[in-house]
């Protein structure tokens, strides 16, 4: 038997080697993870600089052109400018909206709390085009009732996407509130604060962490939803993912990943600047 036989190996050199080996297993897993993650980012930004016309391997040569063009193309100016202002609406709206369900679900026993959660989550499980084809069905109720037009309008669009954030700011905000020290809000009551200066001076500083992560999701869920979007938008009114869509059933060129890149550049911008002030990372 040799020296090098595992069961000549003292304890502590075989458990050695195990946790060395599940190290390394893991850091394989875990870059493999990070791998399938950014893998489809960069081969989105290597497309966007081909020369071709048509996209096809190899590339004929690199160009930052089609940076360029997405300018010159109106419906993606358009879009981008629609998309802003749509998810602009549903982040402040939902927002607000989202963050007094939050407090109201946190600090206060009711009948029919759970319901009441149950409804305002909803939507994270209801399918977009679900969604969709419902709200565009009740905007047609509504016109034809009270003659108000709200599908392929702005205050439709806005609506819809505020559904959708409020979900992200209920769940976000509850977490804040739930590792926030109540005593400090008791002691400040205690000090003769009344119930509203207690809210904007203590409760909002506290909880203010979740109500930026919670902005910046709605904004990116918003900014980028195309289920939805899809049956209530209208001529002229499209949003950036519905005019990339349009846009790839005529033309194959690299203008396309140019936009993508692009659009992921900006968010991903907004996340790191948010990161700075406030740590995502805790409440996801």
């Amino acid at each position: 038997m040799t020296a090098t036989d595992g069961r000549c190996l003292p304890g502590s050199v075989r458990v050695a080697r195990r946790f060395h080996l599940g190290r390394t297993a893991f850091h394989v897993v875990v870059a493999t993870i990070y791998g399938f993650l950014f893998l489809p980012l960069i081969f989105i930004a290597f497309i966007s600089v081909f020369s071709n016309r048509i996209i096809s391997f190899p590339a004929d040569g690199y160009t930052l052109g089609w940076y360029l063009n997405i300018f010159s193309q109106v419906q993606f100016v358009n879009g981008f400018v629609m998309s802003f202002q749509v998810a602009l609406l549903a982040m402040v709206c939902g927002c607000i909206l989202g963050t007094l369900a939050a407090i109201a679900l946190t600090k206060f026993d009711f009948r029919g709390k759970t319901f009441l959660n149950t409804l305002l989550m909803s939507p994270l499980i209801v399918p977009g085009i679900v969604a969709g084809t419902a709200l565009y069905v009740f905007y047609v109720q509504i016109t034809e009732l009270f003659g108000l037009r709200l599908a392929a309008s702005l205050p439709g669009l806005a609506f819809a996407h505020i559904t959708i954030t409020i979900p992200w700011t209920v769940r976000l905000v509850a977490t804040s509130m739930g590792g926030a020290d109540r005593s400090v809000e008791e002691a400040a009551m205690n000090l003769g604060a009344n119930a509203w200066t207690t809210f904007t001076k203590v409760t909002l500083p506290l909880i203010r962490p979740g109500i930026v992560a919670a902005a910046l999701f709605s904004f990116i869920v918003s900014f980028g939803n195309l289920e939805m979007s899809l049956f209530l938008v209208g001529p002229g009114k499209t949003t950036l993912p519905i005019a990339i869509l349009q846009y790839l059933s005529f033309n194959l060129d690299p203008t396309i990943a140019a936009v993508s890149v692009v659009e992921i550049v900006v968010i991903g911008v907004a996340m790191l600047v948010t990161n700075r002030f406030v740590r995502i990372s805790s409440f996801v």
